[in-house]
């Protein structure tokens, strides 16, 4: 009897400790019941599979969800009609619109030097260039290929590209609007955010022969 008893408390143990490592039990009696019921792990193929294909169904995007927007190369500058002109020496090429949040997402690009005009922000901007140098001529700092720059709500600034500039091309996120100012009085000029930067698109495009709703593909 006391043999038997020793089987019994090794084997109980023995459970117990690999219920633990499992981290399925908490006490000797779950130990029991959990190793009397298959395990997850060693299901047969067919229940592997099964619990795959509905991982898959709970992992797609509700029916609801936007599509995303894919844009290769987006510094190419082969073909003209991409590149939306806003004055002789800048162009922009949209690759979000925002108009349900309110920003965009575009590439800035100057064909040599440039000013874009005294501007003042209202949220924050992030900025990334892919090519040529720019700056502000309030800072003291110079971004080239590669930089990240990250401009805080309430900046007011003048982006210039210096005249021996071939070419400057630069990817912007901005929230909310571009306001254009005085550079002598402060005062409000204009403006510019994601519905002005649309417009500007929709024109263009149907003017180089693209059509208006090619910027649709955009717009979230």
């Amino acid at each position: 009897a006391s043999s038997r008893m020793a089987s019994v408390r090794c084997s109980l143990a023995s459970q117990l400790a690999l219920g633990l490592v499992l981290g399925i039990a908490s006490s000797p009696s779950a130990v029991a019941f959990s190793l009397s019921a298959p395990l997850p792990m060693f299901s047969n193929p067919r229940a592997v599979s099964s619990a795959r294909r509905t991982s898959a169904l709970r992992m797609k995007a509700p029916i609801e969800a936007l599509p995303d927007i894919v844009v290769p190369n987006i510094d190419d500058t082969q073909d003209e009609r991409l590149w939306v002109p806003q004055t002789e020496c800048l162009s922009f090429r949209p690759l979000c619109l925002c108009v349900s949040q309110g920003y965009y997402v575009n590439l800035l690009r100057f064909k040599g030097g440039g000013v874009l005009g005294t501007h003042r922000h209202s949220s924050p901007v992030h900025a990334m260039t892919l090519k040529g140098k720019w700056g502000y001529k309030e800072h003291g700092w110079e971004a080239g290929p590669g930089t990240y720059v990250f401009e805080p709500p309430g900046e007011t600034h003048t982006l210039h590209v210096s005249e021996d500039s071939e070419e400057m091309i630069a990817l912007f996120h901005v929230t909310g609007s571009l306001l254009y100012v005085d550079e002598a009085t402060g005062e409000i000029t204009g403006f510019d955010d994601v519905f002005t930067k649309l417009e500007k698109a929709k024109v263009w495009y149907e003017e180089c022969g693209l059509g208006a709703d090619y910027v649709q593909q955009f717009v979230r």
